[in-house]
Order: structure tokens, then C-alpha cells, then sequence
């Protein structure tokens, strides 16, 4: 997207940042298990689709497909004459890779004003806010995860004009979403009334 990374058929350098970096889920094909593992992150999500609309499953998607929930991912370096590193390929960053730009947008928008990229409850608040956002301007359903994704790699002026469709392989990256988003949901249907029922406290 425009604000966000173009991580889609690029293989992204997934970079720790510090010591204390939040280190991504052991089993990323089940929404149940990356919620008991982190055991904070259902409620931000929960707080994200409160507050925007979009529901955990399709954000969790984006956040799988965007960095594989590495918090301080970037996209890779570019190469010189092929070998010696150059600047990276844009300033994506973050659960999310929103790029500096939207994210001082979103920080304006939302009025979260002390927002991180790489902290998992300001990540998933924003994409619940920017797909919130391209409902408000292109009239997508918030649970139409693939044309939600369209907008958030292409952004909402590339969506309109139809950039997508000159790439083909943004089209089926997009189907990929949905697809887990799909699986997400189903998993989500299984175990969210235990999340929701117990409350993290039963959980220490």
C-alpha cells in the first residue's frame, strides 16, 4: 500500500530491534494458539474491532501477511552492482509496516499521539483505523478482507484508479489474506468465548 509495505512477493528482512524486542508467535496458522501464547494481544485486538469495526481475524491476517508479527521488521535492503547494500526499498516499519507518512496520519487521525509501530496494541489499532478509513472512502465492507488489502498495499487513490489490476501477483497476495483471514475466523469461532468468558487475570 502507499503507507504501508510493499512485503507482499518481497522476502522482508525481519529485524530485531534491541534485546527486549517482542519475539512473534511459535504457531502462526492458529489465531487460538497465538492468543494463548500472547496473552495480551487478544484484548488489543478485541479494542481495535470495538473501536473500527474490522474483525480480529481479518486484522491478524494483515498483520501475518505484513511482518509475520516480528515487531521491528523492515523491507530489505536494495543492492548496488548486485552485491554491496544500498538504502531499503521504502520506511515501512512495525507489526503493521506502515510507512512514516500514514502513520503520522493515523497518529493525527486517531488522536493516538504516542503510538509505536513496533508495539503489537498501537499496530493493530491502526489497521483497524485504516480499514476503517477505506470504508469511509471507497465503500469496502470491513470484513471484505481482500479488498481491504488491495487498499491498504496500493492505498485508497491507487485502489480507485485500479493499480491492482496491472499486478497480478498483488491479486492473488490478496486472495492469500483473505484465505487465512478465512481460517482465523473459523479458529476464532472455536476458542473466542474462552478468551472472552475468563478475562486474562484466570490466565496467572
Amino acid at each position: 500500500m502507499k503507507g504501508t509495505s510493499t512485503q507482499a512477493l518481497v522476502v522482508m528482512s525481519l529485524v530485531f530491534l534491541g534485546g527486549c524486542a517482542t519475539s512473534p508467535p511459535d504457531k502462526l496458522d492458529n489465531i487460538c494458539e497465538i492468543f494463548r501464547e500472547k496473552r495480551s494481544w487478544y484484548d488489543d485486538a478485541r479494542e481495535s474491532r470495538q473501536r473500527w469495526g474490522t474483525p480480529i481475524s481479518v486484522m491478524m491476517a494483515f498483520m501475518h501477511q505484513e511482518s509475520r508479527f516480528v515487531a521491528g521488521a523492515k523491507p530489505p535492503r536494495t543492492t548496488i552492482w548486485g552485491f554491496i547494500p544500498g538504502p531499503r526499498a521504502s520506511d515501512a516499519y512495525g507489526y503493521s509496516q506502515a510507512k512514516n507518512d500514514t502513520w503520522d496520519w493515523y497518529k493525527r487521525k486517531s488522536g493516538n499521539h504516542g503510538a509505536d509501530r513496533d508495539d503489537f496494541d498501537d499496530a493493530i489499532d491502526f489497521v483497524g483505523w485504516y480499514n476503517n478509513t477505506t470504508s469511509k472512502i471507497n465503500g469496502i465492507a470491513k470484513d471484505d478482507s481482500f479488498r481491504l488489502y488491495l487498499n491498504y498495499h496500493e492505498g485508497h487513490g491507487g485502489y480507485k484508479r485500479g493499480s491492482y489490476r496491472a499486478k497480478p501477483w498483488l491479486v492473488d497476495v490478496a486472495k492469500k489474506v483473505e484465505r487465512r483471514a478465512n481460517m482465523y475466523n473459523r479458529q476464532l469461532a472455536a476458542c473466542q468465548s474462552d478468551f472472552e468468558k475468563k478475562g486474562w487475570l484466570n490466565w496467572w
